[in-house]
């Protein structure tokens, strides 16, 4: 059960990882850079979140005991741009990963191998968290990669910056060390 207890503790931190990765990037942007397409195949920015925040509230509401596809999910709408602003979208993006941390917050360390259902398929908890992970890891690196490209000479780096690696090791190898830290406002996201 240790272990179990572990990677639930773990995956919360991933997923508040990536939620943060993803705030980080739209942050930088203005609000009309939410709305841009490359081409008729790609899909903006707002559109990946619209896109996040149905799957993310499809599958994790009442993941337990209903089909993580819900009757009521519109997949196809999730990639039309319906946004208005900046901060609708934002609105809806927590309201995503609040119904994923309102999920996956109570969960027992024995739950993780009950099993639940995606489309009729059925996967452990244990699958059914790396899946979504998996997932949203996928497209929050795409929104990254698009805000850097729209943004140009002016993204400011989410991680270490091109040519800086010395400097940032030098700086980490020059502490303690230590275990991956939130501030106290995100651990209680994980509670």
């Amino acid at each position: 059960m240790e272990t179990n207890a572990s990677f639930l503790e773990s995956a919360k931190k991933q997923f508040l990882y990536y939620k943060m990765l993803g705030e980080k990037a739209i942050n930088q942007l203005e609000d009309e850079q939410l709305f841009i397409s490359l081409n008729e195949e790609t899909n903006s920015i707002a559109q990946i979140v619209k896109h996040l925040s149905g799957n993310m509230l499809s599958r994790w509401t009442d993941f337990l005991t209903l089909d993580g596809e819900k009757e009521w999910r519109d997949r196809d709408g999730e990639f039309l741009d319906t946004y208005q602003s900046k901060e609708e979208l934002l609105e809806n993006w927590n309201i995503g990963w609040d119904c994923l941390f309102n999920a996956i917050n109570p969960l027992q360390p024995e739950q993780l191998s009950d099993i639940i259902y995606i489309r009729n398929e059925g996967h452990s908890v244990v699958e059914a968290i790396n899946r979504q992970l998996a997932h949203y890891a996928y497209h929050v690196g795409q929104i990254v990669f698009y805000a850097k490209l729209l943004k140009k000479t002016e993204w400011e780096s989410l991680s270490i910056p091109r040519n800086k690696s010395g400097d940032y090791n030098s700086e980490k190898f020059s502490k303690e060390k230590s275990i991956q830290n939130f501030t106290e406002e995100e651990l209680n996201k994980l509670k």
